[in-house]
């Protein structure tokens, strides 16, 4: 309840109600302070001047009076009567309530209005407005406080005209009657100011409400405003200033929530284009700190939103402040950074390039570092660098090879039969290895600038693997090495590139025959998927590859073991040529194995295809 009255009285409303009875009790106290003095001095000058006439009326009628008298008499008998001057005396003391004393010359009482006051008739009255008045002073008069309280007016007026003085008329005149007066005017006028100023807090309240009452309208819109909610506009009632403040409030509310609606979109286009970039971006404020850090930027980085926000770029990015400062400030505006999250993936390799916010008057206000995942170009030119190199080597040995015998056979060994048909023999086999490499890599090089054309037939899908198997059973027996081929009923023949598929799966069982060891057995499994597809797997319990190989088993040149299968007469392309027949067949390869344990490779083609040149 406290708390309600304190707001109350803080409120605008209740300044304006005080200021208002202030302003009103204000004007009527300087009225009624005014109006009671003015009042109150005409009161009392009615007052003194109704009690002068009287006094000189008295006067002139005992100036007669005594003027007929001797004074001689009146000294010889002091004690006479007056009775004729006592009865004006009384009757006037009837009209004005004044006690009225008729003195001598001599300053003796000679007539009284109180009949109890009898006794000081012939007694001498000293009073200084008396004497002075027997002088023939005029307005002789006073007012004093008596015993009880009351104020009085003391009149002494001279009796006579001109140089002759016969007395004196003395009034004591209560004001009694006035100050009461004057006491139930200031009473009304205190009960008028009270009725006044309660109509006044009344007809403020009234007012001052018809300018609160939209003010707390404007503050209660304004409040739902700051809280987002722009449905409420605030209601005119008028054209006044207040109407208009409302009116203007409505057009700011209106374009605030444009403004809002229209920063929202922006703020959700630009998350969206942040959470759906390629790259990753982190955003730090002057300090370093990261404030910003896309979906993106967390996966390269594997981190979690909540506890990088507040984070030091350098320590995100596993830099040193230094590091992070120099690149930003010395101009090197990019930087390449290596992290190794998991060691069978291998390395990720991260460009990080940093830009300075600039800000108006504070110069630099942040950084944003973009985050680039060139691994794949890295691995990419490391792969064109192995690709080079690999080409060079193979080209190479074989040139070496010829070049060599060439040589010998120059220096005399074509002279020898044997010796010669051996050399010639060498050098046969390394150009037929040249060939080989070079018409696989003519091969890989249709296949990936789309020229090789791939011309489809129907085709039985046992029958083609029961031919491939009997074009290894030589090798396969050699070995002892048992085949097992296992058609699904489900399988029909399908539409084709005949020897493109039979140079895939010659490719898989020749590997699989060269990495299985005598004893061991290859299963060729063909079966229909659920999803309209034909599944070709070839399985051997041979020596596996190592899972950090599995990865990159399907790069041109590459091979596991390379001394071993360089002096099988591969060329590291097999599988390359074989993952880009698949895929120009619509389908797809995967490799499975474990090392120790055998490998599998599967590959799958669709039974819709549209025959197209790749």
């Amino acid at each position: 309840m406290m708390m309600r009255v304190m707001r109350f009285f803080q409120s605008i409303q209740a300044k304006l109600i005080i200021i208002y009875v202030l302003l009103i009790l204000i004007a009527m106290q300087l009225i009624g302070v005014y109006f009671i003095r003015t009042l109150e001095s005409y009161f009392k000058n009615d007052f003194i001047d109704s009690r002068n006439k009287q006094a000189q009326l008295l006067a002139q009628y005992v100036e007669t009076y005594l003027a007929k008298e001797s004074q001689e008499t009146k000294a010889a008998d002091p004690q006479k009567s007056y009775t004729d001057l006592d009865n004006v005396v009384n009757n006037l003391f009837a009209i004005s309530k004044t006690e009225i004393q008729v003195i001598d010359a001599n300053g003796m009482i000679l007539s009284i209005s109180h009949n109890a006051n009898r006794a000081v008739i012939g007694q001498k009255n000293t009073q200084t407005e008396v004497i002075r008045a027997l002088q023939g002073i005029k307005d002789n008069q006073r007012m004093f406080l008596d015993v009880d309280g009351a104020w009085k007016m003391v009149i002494a007026t001279p009796i006579g005209s001109g140089i002759k003085v016969y007395g004196a008329v003395f009034m004591i005149a209560s004001m009694e009657d006035v100050y009461e007066t004057m006491n139930q005017i200031n009473r009304m006028f205190i009960s008028g100011t009270l009725i006044a100023l309660v109509l006044t807090a009344l007809l403020g309240v009234m007012l001052s409400g018809t300018i609160t009452s939209p003010i707390k309208q404007i503050t209660k819109r304004a409040t739902a405003v700051a809280e987002g909610r722009f449905d409420e506009p605030v209601p005119v009632h008028g054209n006044d200033e207040i109407g208009k403040l409302g009116q203007t409030f409505n057009f700011m509310m209106e374009r605030l929530r444009e403004a809002l609606s229209l920063n929202e979109e922006e703020k959700e286009k630009l998350a969206s284009i942040l959470s759906n970039m390629n790259d990753g971006l982190i955003a730090t404020d002057e300090k370093g700190r990261v404030i910003v850090i896309n979906r993106r930027a967390k996966h390269i980085l594997q981190v979690n939103e909540d506890t990088t926000l507040g984070m030091q770029l350098s320590a995100l990015l596993g830099t040193t402040p230094e590091a992070v400062k120099q690149i930003d400030v010395e101009g090197n505006r990019a930087a390449m950074l290596e992290f190794c999250h998991d060691e069978d993936e291998g390395p990720l390799y991260v460009r990080v390039t940093f830009t300075t916010i600039q800000s108006k008057g504070r110069g630099s206000a942040g950084t944003i570092a973009v985050l680039q995942d060139v691994t794949d170009q890295e691995k990419l030119e490391m792969s064109r660098r192995e690709f080079v190199a690999n080409v060079s080597h193979e080209l190479r040995t074989p040139l070496t090879t010829i070049k060599s015998y060439l040589e010998a056979l120059e220096d005399g060994a074509i002279e020898e039969p044997q010796l010669a048909e051996k050399f010639v023999s060498v050098a046969r086999n390394e150009t037929e290895r040249m060939i080989r490499l070079v018409t696989d890599l003519l091969q890989l090089s249709r296949l990936d600038s789309k020229q090789a054309i791939i011309n489809k037939e129907s085709t039985d899908v046992e029958e083609m693997l029961e031919e491939v198997a009997d074009r290894f059973s030589f090798q396969m027996e050699q070995r002892s090495i048992a085949v097992d081929i296992h058609v699904e009923p489900q399988v029909r023949d399908i539409v084709l590139d005949r020897d493109r598929i039979d140079q895939v799966l010659d490719n898989l069982i020749s590997n699989a025959i060269k990495y299985t060891p005598e004893g061991g057995h290859i299963r060729i499994r063909a079966a229909r998927t659920e999803a309209q597809l034909l599944e070709i797997s070839v399985q051997d319990n041979g020596i596996g590859i190592p899972k950090k190989d599995l990865t990159r088993i399907f790069e041109r040149f590459y091979r596991v073991d390379k001394a071993r299968s360089r002096s099988m007469g591969g060329t590291g392309l097999g599988l390359s040529i074989a993952r880009e027949i698949v895929k120009a067949h619509g389908g797809t390869i995967v490799l499975e194995s474990e090392f120790g344990q055998g490998t599998k490779v599967t590959f799958t083609l669709p039974y819709v295809q549209e025959v197209t040149a790749v």
